[in-house]
């Protein structure tokens, strides 16, 4: 569902100490990608799920989880539906 706002792309290589550096490149490269995972004051949408190698941020140190070389950031929207 973002892929349409990163130009088609299902997966982007950015640099980042951060997950929160690296959504902000993200926000920066794809403007319409960053509108839909970051709230004007920089936190995360609600319904927004983010995971670092498959442990949900909002459970590690959130938007200042630290990221090393390799790791890898997923980005998936939260579907709902009845």
């Amino acid at each position: 569902m973002l892929r349409v706002d990163a130009e088609g792309s299902a997966v982007v290589e950015t640099a980042g100490a951060t997950v929160g550096e690296v959504l902000e490149e993200l926000a920066t490269r794809f403007p319409a990608l960053g509108a839909k995972i970051l709230s004007d004051d920089g936190s995360l949408h609600r319904f927004v799920n983010v995971y670092v190698n498959d442990d949900d941020v909002r459970y590690l140190d959130k938007l200042d989880t630290a990221l090393a070389a390799g790791d890898v950031v997923s980005i998936l929207p939260a579907v709902a539906g009845g």
